[in-house]
């Protein structure tokens, strides 16, 4: 994980300095410039004064999670490249493409991508193509930035798990902060959206739709739905853990899946955060004694969230109420883990929207699939933020992108079946042995479950505000003026 930023145009140099000094946090080990007339790396920010000046730069911060701890992006060579996030496949990339000739510097992911794109487009794909080949080859999270023959191209996953934004005046970066520090807009790239930033301007172009996956086309039965899915369950969490591991804990079932996987094959701790007696903190303790794996508990009062409301809503980067709400307790369980010196975390993210978990679709379930469409930047841009506010690593099992296909292939009367919401993926999850009382639990959201929402009503009326008010007052008193639209 990492800060990716960069651009064209006059005085990079000082605007450089300015983006890595606004979005360091995400990449505390080291930092790296390419421009078009130089190159400096360090893993001392003391000397970013040293970055060279140039028209055209690409920039990382990087947290070191994948690979040697030695290799700081860009990497360039006919391309020149940045990314941030995991490609959790990198090693069968590697393999394949060892086995067509391509050779390698690193063991890092980041090459990967970089000789992959290479060896797409010198095999005859244009720059969209490529890219589109490459969403489909690729099994990870990430945000990624490369400049070939004069112009920067940016493309995220497909399901918007990492952010990046772009500016009109030819900047990119992963957080807005970053590009409000040098006076520039920030605008979302989409999920599986390419954009291209040249001295002409912008364009964007939509290249990848996860409802157009090759392997979306064909349904089956309920038996073979069931099957699959544990099967691919196991794998997308295998590939996503450490040597140890965090989960973001609620005690409800789509945490409790991830949690029971992973634990065969992580030494895993369930990390909580809530009000004391709040449902979530209740449930997390029933439900990690029924699972055998320890639990870490973040308990907050009233004046706990006073004191890092302003840290929360400068990682989130919006006057939102509700993602304020959900934030609170995601900043105090991610920061509980940072300080148990862990740095990746699983979440069960996008269970809801690919399993029918929300009310709503009961009486409308092709609302799953818009929900899913705006994933992104509704919900796991903001838990990005947080998470790497803190130092850590946020990874989300079940956006996988095989198992998002799998998904998609079933029928809505697999997911909500005589009322019982994510009726398929409970029946998963009974299969796999979790305990009858998780595979049924209904469960409040993040909000209502911790207390987290009831504390900031209480702020808002102390202050005679409405909740939009309030955020809007914690948002300016932030950042000002700054990025306000």
């Amino acid at each position: 994980m990492c800060l990716i930023a960069g651009g064209m145009g006059l005085n990079l140099k000082d605007k450089f300095i300015r983006m890595i000094l606004a979005g360091k946090h995400r990449g505390p080990d080291s930092f790296g410039v390419w421009t078009d007339l130089g190159v400096f790396k360090s893993g001392d920010f003391s000397k970013i004064g040293e970055i060279p000046e140039g028209s055209v730069g690409l920039l990382q911060c990087r947290l070191a999670m994948t690979g040697s701890r030695d290799f700081t992006q860009p990497f360039f060579n006919d391309i020149v490249l940045v990314h941030n996030g995991e490609i959790y496949n990198h090693r069968q990339l590697r393999d394949y493409l060892e086995g067509r000739g391509v050779e390698f510097e690193t063991d890092v992911d980041s090459e990967v991508v970089l000789r992959l794109l290479e060896y797409l487009i010198s095999g005859g794909l244009s720059v969209h193509e490529a890219v589109k080949r490459a969403m489909i080859m690729m099994n990870g999270d990430y945000a990624i930035s490369f400049l070939w023959r004069g112009s920067i191209y940016l493309f995220r996953d497909p399901a918007g798990i990492r952010p990046l934004y772009f500016s009109p005046g030819g900047f990119f970066a992963s957080e807005k902060k970053v590009l409000w520090a040098i006076g520039e807009k920030a605008v979302p790239v989409g999920p599986g959206e390419l954009v291209r930033l040249s001295p002409g301007g912008a364009d964007r172009k939509k290249v990848l739709d996860i409802r157009e996956l090759p392997w979306c086309r064909k349904e089956f039965t309920e038996e073979r739905a069931v099957e699959a899915l544990v099967k691919s369950l196991e794998c997308s969490v295998r590939m996503r853990v450490g040597p140890r591991t965090g989960v973001l804990f609620s005690g409800g079932l789509d945490s409790s899946i991830v949690a029971y996987l992973a634990s065969d094959f992580s030494d895993v701790t369930l990390y909580t955060a809530g009000v004391e007696g709040s449902p979530d903190v209740e449930w997390a303790r029933k439900a990690s004694d029924e699972l055998g794996i320890p639990l870490r508990e973040r308990l907050f009062t009233e004046e706990d969230v006073e004191n890092i409301i302003e840290k929360v809503i400068f990682a989130i980067e919006e006057p939102n109420f509700m993602n304020l709400a959900i934030g609170i307790p995601l900043y105090f369980a991610t920061a509980l883990a940072a300080s148990d010196g862990l740095k990746v975390l699983l979440s069960g993210q996008g269970a809801d929207e690919l399993f029918g978990g929300y009310a709503r679709y009961i009486e409308n379930p092709g609302l799953m699939e818009r929900d899913l469409l705006e994933l992104g930047e509704r919900n796991l841009t903001r838990d990005d933020k947080i998470a790497m506010y803190n130092g850590v690593e946020a990874r989300y099992p079940y956006l996988a992108l095989p198992l998002m296909g799998l998904a998609l292939k079933m029928p809505h009367s697999m997911k909500i079946k005589n009322g019982v919401r994510k009726f398929v993926l409970r029946k998963a999850a009974e299969k796999m042995g979790l305990p009858a009382d998780l595979v049924w639990r209904e469960k409040k959201a993040a909000q209502y479950g911790s207390g987290s929402q009831k504390i900031l009503m209480k702020l808002a009326r102390e202050r005679k505000m409405k909740p939009g008010e309030f955020a809007e007052f914690l948002f300016r008193k932030v950042f000002g003026s700054v990025g306000w639209p």
